[in-house]
């Protein structure tokens, strides 16, 4: 009978230890949503596979990426052709996209902006292994793939710009030009830039936060100038909130929209 309750008594002390066991595992091994966030807003992704396609480092000259900001939880991008953005969300590793307005230029290859359009629109959850990031829909093989860029944004801002486009005047460009594209000059650190409005010169403080860009009133000379072309440029110029540069282009962007391009001189 001794020997029968001892057996018992184990076998009850087993179990308990077993099941103390099993309270004290963890149940939830993955990361915090701020954690994994993290890891791919802040970033610049080079888009480097569509559908299972390889893509160009470059198209019509541009290389194609997106980037997203964990400040605002907006997102900027183009595939080789417009400007495009909106905001997004994430939660652990799920991702949703909202598209939001783009410029609406024609260019070459078109059919690269309209199928990465699509992976935003239909993407749902994403993966990250070392520099590689992934857009997914449910568990099927990657929508697209992007590899992580380094760079410094404020050293590519740097330079000589000379304007070739603008928005907001239903003036064509060379009729608001007709003699002398503006310019601009940057030279960071320095927070204050030069340039040429057309006909004035110009310098004009600003102040800078990754991508984040805001211009103050410029202070000019004041030659007499024809035309409204100096006086919508500046105009423009103080509209602008954010500004992006890839290889020779510089866009200076309102929200998700570039309202004025520069290529490098």
């Amino acid at each position: 009978m001794k020997k029968h309750l001892v057996t018992i008594f184990i076998g009850a002390a087993i179990l308990f230890s077993a099941c103390h066991s099993l309270r004290k595992a963890p149940t939830d091994t993955k990361p915090s949503t701020k954690a994994t966030a993290t890891r791919i807003t802040g970033k610049k992704w080079q888009l480097v596979e569509l559908g299972g396609q390889p893509v160009a480092a470059t198209i019509n000259g541009k290389m194609p990426f997106i980037q997203l900001s964990d400040e605002d939880g907006r997102y900027s991008a183009t595939a080789g052709c417009n400007g495009l953005g909106g905001s997004f969300t994430l939660k652990r590793n799920r991702v949703k996209f909202t598209l939001g307005m783009s410029t609406m230029m024609f260019c070459d290859n078109m059919e690269i902006e309209t199928e990465f359009k699509n992976v935003l629109e239909q993407a749902d959850n994403y993966t990250v292994n070392g520099d590689t990031l992934s857009l997914n829909k449910a568990r099927m093989a990657p929508l697209a793939r992007f590899q992580v860029i380094e760079e410094n944004e404020t050293t590519l801002l740097n330079g000589n710009w000379e304007l070739d486009y603008i928005s907001g005047s239903r003036i064509a460009f060379d009729g608001l030009f007709p003699d002398q594209k503006p310019s601009i000059t940057f030279n960071l650190p320095e927070t204050k830039a030069t340039g040429n409005g057309s006909c004035n010169n110009f310098n004009i403080t600003f102040a800078i936060d990754g991508n984040n860009i805001k211009f103050n009133d410029p202070a000019a000379t004041r030659m007499a100038c024809p035309g409204d072309g100096e006086a919508t440029f500046f105009n423009i110029l103080k509209k602008v909130t954010k500004y992006d540069v890839h290889d020779n282009t510089l866009n200076l962007i309102m929200d998700d929209i570039a309202i004025m391009r520069f290529q490098k001189k």
